[in-house]
């Protein structure tokens, strides 16, 4: 018994490290490859343009058209078209001869109805256009519900906003409403609540109640590191709870979220932190920062970034730039500056390049571009 549930472990392990691996996209030479985590290249830079991996594929292009690497660098389908988007739920968008069409992970040509636009699959489904109207598509090629929706945002942990004429609700993947559409404004989902705007009143909808927030001009997303989110009345930000109370009443010039216990504040001209009391924590002495990572570090700003503790001290001295990274993913809600699994992704002088702790640099190299490390399958 013994053995086998060591057994058991070993391929566990095997199996984890298999799904934990994790590759960037850098480029050197004005060529693009991919880097694991130690900072050794997985896939030499190779290819005049690429893209991040998802569903173990990653567009690239060889010069002359696009087509799809697997995480060996291998081409898994061969490049031949003029256009391509990004694999997700097992579909890709491409674009030959300017007609546009989905294809499996195989490069195998997915049958769908005729839509006036074509929009990428999340969550499993895609939006689908006809005659100016909305409905969802499905990863089998039917639809899951009939355009009769004037615009649909991007899903969101399964859950997407909906507009109606000029009021908004929100759906989950199935078409069903999760939030009635009679609203002005509606906020991205979170488990623990979502901003609604209803008849001029701002408020939190928590398992279908309505909370309105007294005095409230605009309230941002919930997110999964706080019971509190920003909101905003007579031009000052405080911090509130999903029932709509004022858990820190509104007198700070700028917020962001609550993180490790820890928000970004900004009054007086400078930012510092507090904690989820309202009582400050680290002097506001900073021109710029950021929330605070799982390891304790948050980015901050002197004349250039670097890392604080929760202390307020510099664990790593501010001689950076930082940004979230230059792929735009509309589906990636609230990406980070700063460290992300360990790793932040700085600019030093002309190259970019990744930090540890310690602020050693990873592989001890810099490039002239590198993306966030991304899931190589999923």
């Amino acid at each position: 018994m013994k053995t086998k549930i060591t057994s058991a472990m070993v391929l566990l392990c095997m199996f984890g490290s298999i799904y934990a691996q994790q590759y960037a996209l850098v480029r050197e030479n004005n060529l693009f490859g991919y880097i694991n985590k130690a900072g050794e290249y997985a896939i030499s830079p190779q290819f005049k343009k690429a893209d991040n991996f998802t569903n173990e594929r990653a567009a690239a292009n060889n010069g002359d058209k696009w087509g799809y690497i697997n995480p060996k660098g291998e081409w898994a389908i061969q490049p031949q078209y003029d256009n391509v988007k990004e694999f997700n739920s097992g579909l890709a968008l491409v674009s030959a001869d300017k007609q546009w069409h989905y294809i499996n992970t195989a490069g195998e040509v997915v049958a769908t109805p005729t839509s006036d636009k074509y929009y990428d699959f999340n969550y499993g489904v895609a939006f689908y256009k006809n005659n100016d109207k909305i409905g969802l598509l499905g990863t089998d090629g039917k639809l899951v519900i009939e355009p009769t929706y004037d615009e649909i945002k991007g899903f969101v942990d399964g859950y997407a906003k909906a507009r109606q004429g000029d009021l908004w609700g929100m759906v989950d993947t199935k078409g069903a409403i999760y939030i009635p559409i009679e609203n002005e404004e509606v906020g991205d989902y979170n488990r623990k609540g979502v901003w609604v705007k209803k008849e001029g009143t701002f408020g939190i909808i928590t398992n279908g109640t309505f909370n309105p927030v007294e005095n409230a001009e605009r309230i941002w997303d919930f997110t999964d590191k706080s019971d509190l989110t920003y909101a905003r009345s007579n031009k000052l930000m405080g911090f509130i709870n999903n029932q709509g109370e004022w858990v820190i009443p509104p007198k700070f010039d700028k917020a962001r979220d609550f993180s490790q216990g820890l928000a970004p504040v900004f009054m007086n001209k400078n930012w510092g932190f507090i904690n989820e009391k309202g009582e400050q924590i680290i002097d506001f002495k900073f021109k710029d920062a950021e929330v605070f990572g799982a390891n304790g570090l948050a980015p901050a700003k002197d004349k250039k970034w670097g890392f604080i503790d929760k202390t307020g001290k510099w664990a790593i001295q501010p001689d950076y730039d930082i940004t979230a990274g230059l792929s735009f993913d509309m589906f990636k809600k609230n990406v980070e500056k700063g460290f992300i699994d360990g790793l932040a992704r700085v600019k030093h002088k002309k190259g970019w390049g990744f930090l540890n702790k310690k602020g050693e640099v990873l592989g001890d190299k810099w490039y002239q571009n590198a993306e966030l490390f991304d899931d190589v399958k999923e």
